[in-house]
């Protein structure tokens, strides 16, 4: 099995749209080691983080943060292992623009 460490995503959020940060590729496991979600805007902002699996629709269970208060030209750093299976997508939205969201991890094929 091959392993690629590398950066697994990055957004630049719109205001209240979630997006698909990261999905599995086909016939790939991935383990994420942090995600990174920063505030370049001079307000302050809220964000959602959530993982489906193989990309199902959006339902509360699969969120990992939820309304996380992000203060104005900041980062927020979750160093959490998420594993991932194949098709399985991290999602995430802001309730304003200006802000980026960075995953991170090993693909594993």
């Amino acid at each position: 099995m091959a392993e690629a460490k590398k950066i697994l995503g990055q957004v630049a959020l719109a205001a209240a749209a979630q997006v698909d940060v990261y999905t599995v590729p086909a016939s790939t496991q991935v383990v994420s080691s942090s995600v990174v979600i920063c505030n370049t805007s001079g307000a302050n902002r809220t964000f959602n983080l959530s993982v489906a699996i193989a990309g199902a629709v959006d339902t509360p269970a699969q969120y990992l943060y939820w309304n996380e208060e992000l203060p104005k030209d900041s980062s927020f750093v979750a160093t959490i292992g998420i594993t991932l299976g194949e098709a399985d997508v991290i999602r995430a939205e802001s309730n304003g623009a200006d802000v980026s969201v960075n995953v991170f991890g090993v693909e594993i094929s």
